[in-house]
């Protein structure tokens, strides 16, 4: 009976052994991927920006310029395209839009990123853009990779729609969260106006015969939450100027756009819970249950062994029975 238990112990230690290393490298690349409908939001501010007010094409400062982020999944877009593709795909339908003190709008920059669920590498397909124009990503953006490493990354920046390096700059703890800190410098680089201007009439075509041409530069800091790759924080510091040509009357350089861009403090909170909570599915796949089972494994075979060593004993002899000698007769 104690031979039958042991080998019984010993198949449950093998299965759940095996099933350690699969669980963390076979299951968890093909189970942890980003949903295709994910919807967020992100709120961020500039306190006393500088602004350009276009009726004067002076530039002012402002109490506060507020800039909201959206990602919406289009499920519809990333069926049609995983068919080509033959992975699975997320397609967000992004959409930058910046508003001044007065609730006008300053820019809006809407773009289409589409990568792998798994990987977060970008995906080429038909519909990759930034605000209408063709766009071919060779970074991630906006997410990092599932288990970010301490390493730089290619990351893609929508404005100057180039790919730069985006630093490793260190480790802290952020509202009680672990987080590795990344840095992207883009230096001054000549960009497209966006096709909608915030003055009516006001074209990037006419603004173009006119010779004045749109620059821009930023330092843009994320800090990432390594096991899910996502971004807990992060805060730009953004340049935009209008140089040259006659739309200036003879200046050399106007600024449209100056200041420190952070995110806002009730957004910061909700995001940080929103990570907390997938980072522990995360964790229970890559840590928790790996270990578990491999530690599960060893005992059910430490247990088996022992059993198989008590069955292996000669088992106590019985005690013999006395005879009583037999009656002697004459």
């Amino acid at each position: 009976m104690r031979r039958k238990a042991g080998l019984v112990l010993l198949a449950f230690a093998v299965f759940f052994t095996a099933l350690s290393p699969l669980l963390r490298w076979y299951a968890f690349p093909r189970l942890a991927k980003v949903p295709a409908n994910q919807y967020q939001t992100m709120v961020l501010e500039a306190k006393n920006a500088t602004l350009l007010d276009y009726g004067t094409m002076t530039s002012r400062t402002v109490p506060e310029v507020i800039i909201v982020q959206t990602l919406r999944g289009n499920v519809e877009a990333a069926d049609k395209i995983e068919k080509t593709a033959g992975r699975d795909v997320v397609v967000w339908d992004g959409l930058s839009y910046v508003q001044g003190p007065d609730g006008a709008m300053v820019s809006r920059i809407p773009e289409r990123y589409i990568f792998d669920a798994h990987s977060q590498e970008p995906v080429h397909a038909t519909g990759e853009m930034v605000d209408g124009d063709p766009v071919h990503r060779d970074g991630i953006e906006f997410k990092w990779p599932f288990l970010t490493q301490k390493r730089d990354y290619e990351y893609f920046d929508a404005q100057a729609r180039v790919t730069r390096p985006i630093h490793y700059r260190g480790t802290r703890t952020f509202r009680g969260v672990k987080v590795y800190c990344f840095e992207q410098t883009i230096p001054w680089t000549k960009v497209p106006f966006p096709k909608i201007m915030p003055v009516k009439g006001i074209t990037p075509e006419s603004v173009a015969k006119t010779g004045t041409t749109r620059w821009y530069t930023t330092v843009r800091k994320f800090w990432v939450e390594p096991l899910t790759g996502a971004p807990v924080y992060g805060e730009e510091i953004h340049k935009e100027e209008l140089r040259g040509g006659t739309l200036l009357g003879g200046r050399d350089r106007v600024t449209v756009f100056a200041g420190h861009v952070k995110m806002r403090e009730d957004y910061l909170a909700s995001t940080v819970a929103l990570v907390e909570h997938n980072r522990l599915m995360i964790l229970l796949l890559t840590s928790s249950l790996p270990w578990g089972f491999l530690i599960l494994g060893a005992a059910l075979l430490s247990l088996s062994l022992y059993l198989e060593a008590r069955g292996r004993r000669p088992d106590d002899p019985e005690p013999t029975a006395v005879e009583e000698p037999e009656p002697v007769t004459a």
